[in-house]
């Protein structure tokens, strides 16, 4: 794998749906369409007006200013060796985590390291996809 740290990295949705700086992220973001869908699942749900317009807002500035990296057919493909290795290991790779090991898939397809807020959920994937702690803020 490229080691691409400070230069070029997937963002994971929980960086996305929390962070309003760029302190210890790469140089050039991108995202993850699957992260993208969340992120627009997310006003639908806010139970107050002002949760609601601040994750449109988010929502709004990731679609104008990240790449986004479609979910393609080797995305796809990548995505039955993430949860063959996730699975072999014991954990459940159904359910909620399975967009999480998506978005893992998509980094590996990309030659990508994944910036996420809950990297021991990646842990798993260690030797497959380097994994970096965006930290909770």
């Amino acid at each position: 794998m490229v080691d691409a740290r400070n230069r070029r990295g997937l963002l994971d949705t929980s960086v996305l749906a929390e962070r309003s700086d760029d302190v210890g992220l790469p140089d050039e973001s991108c995202v993850s369409t699957l992260s993208l869908a969340e992120l627009a699942a997310g006003p639908h749900v806010a139970t107050d007006a002002a949760e609601r317009a601040r994750r449109q807002l988010r929502l709004q500035i990731v679609e104008a200013t990240v790449e986004m990296l479609p979910f393609d057919v080797r995305c796809a493909r990548a995505y039955g060796t993430v949860y063959a290795i996730a699975a072999n290991r014991g954990r459940k790779p159904r359910g909620r985590r399975a967009v999480d090991l998506m978005i893992a898939a998509t980094a590996v397809v990309h030659e990508l390291s994944l910036y996420t807020r809950n990297p021991r959920d990646l842990a798993l994937l260690d030797g497959l996809l380097d994994v970096v702690d965006a930290g909770a803020r």
